[in-house]
């Protein structure tokens, strides 16, 4: 069955909207997460509305990381995942989303990209 970003058709309380039912739309399909783990880097493409393409990335041993002291961006490799706020056990499987705190070489840092989505893992410098 596919996935999608239909509203429910049931209300909270397990009523149903008062409305004809209709097939699902292309548009509301949704895909499976890309669920971004930490290892030799793998890319998917996903084509997207309009004819664009989604970069996903499968995953990655890599991160563009920000030092908001000096101002600069250097690739660094990824150690391990320390902590992820959305789900806890994304650490122990070891995947990266935003928001994601990761060990680098050089320190702790927050992933602010959406590696999924945008096809790269940008982090922050958090020491």
């Amino acid at each position: 069955m596919a996935i999608s970003q239909l509203r429910s058709l049931r209300k909270p309380s397990g009523g149903r909207y008062k409305q004809t039912f209709r097939k699902k739309r292309a548009y509301e399909l949704g895909r499976e997460p890309a669920f971004t783990g930490l290892g030799k880097k793998r890319i998917k493409y996903a084509r997207a509305r309009s004819n664009h393409r989604k970069i996903r990335v499968l995953s990655t041993d890599t991160a563009n990381l920000f030092d908001p002291k000096t101002k600069k961006y250097e690739q660094i490799k990824i150690k391990t995942i320390a902590e992820n706020p959305a789900n806890r056990h994304f650490v122990r499987r070891n995947i990266m989303t935003k928001g994601t705190i990761i060990e680098t070489e050089r320190g702790r840092a927050k992933i602010t990209s959406r590696p999924g989505q945008h096809g790269v893992v940008n982090a922050v410098l958090l020491n």
